[in-house]
């Protein structure tokens, strides 16, 4: 019965949580509480063992690397120029607005790596700009919430350095894999958005000409200055990584010192705005690594008791085969992301997830992918959506929650058709990484 003993420590985690206790306590409280039941006095020597294994991690000193990247970005003057530049170019769109944020979102996610940043940098600049021009309030919540949360599913991200380690799966074909299905989620909000104002104008109406509108070499000259430093910041973190010239810890530390340069580009540099990004790298790289280390604890007691073995033999006892688990494990994950963030999503799950997947033939690559969209879906859905306490951070007083929840509602559809495409056609995650890695 001792492998029995192990799946009870969910019971024990979810309690824990719900009573209030932080997550990484929660995670190393029950680790000690039934690995001193099923070790004794040797469970602390593991502890101890799993302390080393995250210290030593070299992938994981990309986390504060990309976290500081993201920090100066938001104070560089970057997303001010972007938004500038590329609604000069969609705003005679349908919903040119609302369009062009996605495509902002995108290319902020890709030089920045955390989601939070993206979600709150661009919603800053575009909600007024919508708002003035009588989008629809829904439409508006929808589209910052949807493309802030791209940081998930767009490399570089924070989620994937810390994914890969714990999947045992290489960061950098996780980088690459990821690129096709973030891409094809984005057009797809594209297209939807779309969509929906060709069909209903007034939710997002085309802007009026300008009489100051520039020319077309004009606009060619502001979209060059504005496209260059971010697209040579891209180019140092993605680019490195996927012609295989650094590693993910380096192109961090590349991307890290981009975003001081372009600080001093866009001339918005000083000691303070360093000292800020320092301390936030700091605060959110503790927490990260916190629970982190609570998650190690975790697993590693849970899979020394035999919680795989049991875990294998309820699913035996069920008659489930590969699909059905695959399924049930994504909606675990989508249920789990209602009460947990990311981090802990991933280090609950995943380390009992990946053999399950192995055994049952899958490939672990697709299956990340799969993964990353499925907790990109529950970081949007409501109750408990981040994107959503987010969004009501940074949004006036007349976007109110209902609006947010009607505007996300369309956005997790098309989460749920990228999974289902992923699912039927493994290839969109795996072809690009065979081609540039070498990866099989």
């Amino acid at each position: 019965m001792d492998i029995y003993l192990a799946l009870w420590m969910f019971p024990s985690l979810m309690f824990a949580i719900f009573l209030g206790f932080p997550v990484a306590f929660s995670l190393m409280g029950v680790a000690l509480v039934f690995g001193l039941i099923r070790f004794g006095d040797a469970a602390v020597f593991q502890y101890i063992t799993k302390v080393n294994d995250v210290a030593a991690a070299y992938v994981l000193g990309a986390v504060p690397l990309f976290i500081f990247m993201g920090s100066m970005l938001e104070r560089s003057g970057i997303a001010v120029k972007l938004f500038e530049a590329i609604h000069l170019w969609t705003r005679r769109l349908p919903a040119g607005l609302a369009v062009g944020t996605v495509i902002m979102c995108v290319i902020f996610a890709a030089a920045s790596g955390v989601i939070g940043a993206t979600e709150s940098v661009v919603g800053l600049l575009a909600i007024p700009v919508m708002l003035k021009y009588a989008y629809d309030k829904g439409l508006i919540s929808g589209t910052i919430c949807a493309g802030g949360s791209l940081g998930t599913i767009i490399p570089p991200s924070v989620v994937v350095v810390i994914l890969g380690p714990v999947a045992d799966v290489s960061v950098g074909d996780l980088f690459v894999g990821m690129l096709i299905p973030g891409l094809m989620l984005s057009g797809l909000y594209i297209l939807y958005i779309l969509v929906l104002c060709i069909v209903k104008p007034a939710a997002g109406p085309r802007l009026p000409p300008s009489d100051d509108e520039p020319s077309f070499a004009e606009k060619l000259l502001i979209t060059v200055r504005a496209l260059i430093p971010p697209l040579i910041l891209i180019f140092a973190v993605l680019g490195s990584i996927m012609l295989g010239w650094a590693t993910p810890t380096e192109a961090a530390a590349m991307g890290a010192l981009g975003a001081i340069i372009l600080t001093f580009v866009y001339g918005t540099f000083s000691l303070a705005i360093l000292q800020d990004a320092l301390v936030k790298t700091l605060l959110i790289t503790a927490m990260i690594l916190m629970i982190l280390l609570g998650g190690t604890m975790f697993a590693g007691v849970f899979i020394a008791s035999g919680g795989l073995v049991g875990t294998q033999a309820l699913l035996d006892a069920a008659n489930l085969t590969g699909w059905p688990t695959l399924l049930l494990i994504l909606l675990l994950t989508f249920v789990a992301g209602f009460v947990l963030d990311l981090i802990s999503i991933i280090l609950i799950i995943i380390p009992i997830a990946i053999p399950l997947m192995t055994a049952f033939g899958f490939d672990p690559v697709w299956f990340c992918i799969l993964f990353l969209i499925m907790i990109q879906t529950s970081y949007l859905t409501p109750p408990m959506a981040p994107a959503i306490f987010y969004l009501r951070g940074i949004s006036p007083p007349e976007i109110t929650l209902r609006h947010m929840y009607r505007g996300v509602i369309p956005f997790i559809g098309l989460e749920i058709i990228a999974l289902g495409l992923v699912m039927a056609f493994p290839q969109l995650a795996l072809w690009l990484p065979s081609k540039l890695l070498g990866f099989n």
